[in-house]
């Protein structure tokens, strides 16, 4: 009986790992998924809001407007880049590479450093879909919340397995 409800939760978990591999093909890129964490982006996006973005859109295709999430040319004092989702504010050709910059709706302009200059190297993705706060579940849901989670949903997961498969016992007479 254990060696089926193994089964179960391998089958369960290959599942998954099919589903999230094929987005990660599907949209072309390791993580389709962004929350949105600032107001610069309000009314259009708001904090939480939860993007899928796209690699599958070309760098070269992209236009004003297209809102789109980078990594900033500059970076942090601890050296990393900032993940930035803004809107396509210009784009420049220059010698025959092409430069993006970009800008937050509630900005009032572009930040040096922030939003320009964004090249192909700092491109992530196109925001296909927005899903409105949905990025406030995801972010109540980061470690170790998920791994408790998913403990707990396993352990209800084999129980019931278990009392499925129990087999009724009669008493002789």
């Amino acid at each position: 009986m254990v060696k089926k409800e193994i089964k179960y939760v391998v089958v369960i978990v290959v599942g998954i790992a099919v589903i999230f591999l094929g987005i990660r093909f599907a949209f072309g890129v390791t993580n389709p998924f962004y929350v949105v964490a600032s107001g610069s982006m309000i009314p259009n996006l708001n904090i939480g809001d939860f993007v899928t973005v796209s690699h599958n859109i070309p760098f070269n295709s992209l236009k004003i407007g297209d809102i789109i999430v980078f990594r900033t040319f500059g970076t942090t004092d601890t050296g990393q880049h900032e993940i930035i989702v803004h809107r396509v504010a210009q784009v420049i050709n220059d010698n025959g590479e092409r430069i993006v910059r970009t800008k937050g709706d509630a900005n009032d302009g572009s930040i040096p450093g922030l939003d320009y200059p964004i090249f192909e190297k700092n491109y992530i993705g196109k925001v296909v879909y927005v899903i409105p706060q949905l990025g406030v579940v995801t972010d109540a849901l980061r470690p170790p919340t998920n791994y408790i989670l998913i403990g707990i949903i396993l352990i209800v997961l084999i129980y019931y397995l278990r009392k499925k498969n129990e087999l009724p016992t009669y008493k002789k007479e």
